[in-house]
């Protein structure tokens, strides 16, 4: 195989076929040391350091830079960055080049934790904006157009804007370019976490990214749709708002400085995949989709739910929720990506021509789970469950003043009124329910029950066993 149009995969191939002779880091010296299994430690030679040719991520001069200019190229932006700390490093890097202590942020309230978590570290207070309910999916998708309108109106101040294009349920917000006029005719600039659409890029059929909405910078999670590995992403920047010096130095102070190669190899790989993916790719990768959702809906009680983003699917069976369809599915060898109240979510592989069929066995699995659920006992469903329509709020104290704060661990069933000192997370998708100063509401209250009951799995700071959250002491 040719590797000429991947500068870092090519380099790094040609120096592996010298054979070299390691007086450097890592300590596994391309992988003779290790004990790892046999197929681990082959890929553990490509595993190196910031060697004579292979470049340096942190100050770029030639093949990580030709690798990154042809990323911004396909995307379409200013500058693009190679990411070796996930989306996580990419949304902490974009806030602390835009804002700073007391600024006023507005984020959208179905974020991801990494968002809140950078609101945090920069000391930034964040004006929440509920998200609409999305009654097809029965989850959250995007702020509406008038809710940014209102909350701009009430706080003239505002910094940045922060929003989640598209959810993790593969819901893409029909207003998001309009939102971004509305912030840019302020002077704001607006962030967003695109996790979720690397893939955008490769057809039209897919949804817009938010980069080419006028979106000043925008994080991509590669690993999620894309062939890169976990923790592999892409940071891109368009803006006359938000330099690009700035996000490039807290990027240099946020990732790590011993960047693995093999991760970087696989960005350089996935966007030459998707640079490369034409209209015959595409036509084979929706082939594989019908055959597979039309032999999805043969199997009786079963409901399968097309989004926005073709490659996600969400999968119900009448009368059970989604955690016991994702068990008696994994019990088949079937592992989706998340599973909820109604329903567990797929994200389809994004095939190119010659890429594999569908498993000869695998509608028998799923014939097999199903009846393993009608079995067992039909499952509790909540006769509602939405979002709490909550009014557009902030926290009632800033971090600095929830750090002094005494807390105490209190019955959800009382907590309502009361001040969350830390986040309460149902993950995934490791959106928060609650987040850290934020006064708890009778329908969050509701909402949570809900959930526990269900068999929600949590991060943060929430007690199963005792069904207690951390509040402080007012």
């Amino acid at each position: 195989m040719s590797y000429e149009d991947r500068p870092l995969v090519l380099a790094l191939e040609n120096f592996h076929k010298q054979q070299p002779i390691s007086f450097h880091v890592p300590g596994h010296k391309h992988g003779i040391l290790s004990g790892l299994p046999q197929a681990m430690q082959q890929a553990l030679s490509y595993d190196v350091t910031e060697l004579t040719g292979l470049d340096d991520l942190h100050q770029p001069k030639e093949v990580i830079l030709q690798a990154e200019k042809k990323l911004s190229r396909l995307y379409g932006s200013g500058r693009s960055f190679f990411l070796v700390n996930g989306s996580t490093v990419g949304n902490l890097a974009m806030l602390y080049a835009t804002v700073g202590k007391d600024d006023m942020v507005l984020v959208q309230r179905n974020a991801h934790k990494s968002v809140f978590h950078a609101l945090e570290l920069t000391g930034a207070q964040a004006i929440f904006l509920s998200p609409q309910w999305n009654e097809h999916t029965k989850t959250v998708g995007g702020v509406a157009r008038a809710s940014v309108k209102e909350a701009l109106m009430r706080y003239p101040n505002v910094k940045a804007a922060v929003f989640t294009y598209p959810t993790y349920y593969g819901v893409a917000n029909a207003e998001l370019e309009d939102i971004i006029s509305i912030c840019h005719e302020q002077g704001i600039p607006v962030l967003v976490d695109e996790a979720h659409g690397a893939h955008f890029v490769v057809n039209e059929s897919f949804p817009d990214s938010a980069l080419s909405l006028g979106a000043d910078v925008v994080v991509q999670s590669a690993h999620k749709t894309l062939p890169a590995m976990t923790m592999a992403s892409f940071l891109h920047v368009r803006s006359k708002l938000v330099k690009m010096e700035r996000v490039a130095h807290y990027l240099h102070m946020l990732q790590s400085s011993s960047p693995s190669y093999l991760l970087m190899a696989s960005l350089d790989d996935a966007r030459q995949y998707a640079e490369s993916y034409n209209e015959a790719d595409f036509a084979y990768f929706l082939s594989y989709r019908q055959q597979l959702l039309k032999e999805l809906r043969s199997i009786p009680d079963m409901d399968v739910l097309e989004v926005d983003d073709a490659l996600k699917l969400l999968i119900r069976v009448e009368g059970h929720t989604g955690f016991a369809l994702q068990e008696v599915l994994e019990q088949q060898g079937i592992y989706s990506e998340l599973a909820d109240l109604f329903q567990v979510l797929f994200v389809l592989p994004l095939v190119k021509v010659g890429h594999m069929g569908m498993p000869a066995d695998l509608i028998k699995k799923f014939r097999s789970a199903v009846d393993a659920l009608h079995i067992a006992d039909r499952t509790a469903l909540p006769q509602v469950l939405s979002l709490p329509t909550m009014p557009m709020s902030s926290s009632a104290y800033t971090v600095d003043q929830l750090r002094e704060m005494k807390a105490e661990w209190l019955g959800i069933e009382d907590a309502e009124g009361r001040v969350a000192l830390e986040a309460v997370v149902p993950y995934p998708p490791g959106i928060p329910l609650l987040c850290p100063g934020e006064r708890v509401t009778e329908e969050q209250v509701r909402q949570l029950i809900d959930l526990i009951e269900a068999g929600s799995r949590f991060q943060g700071a929430l007690d199963i066993k005792t069904n207690r959250i951390k509040v402080v002491i007012e």
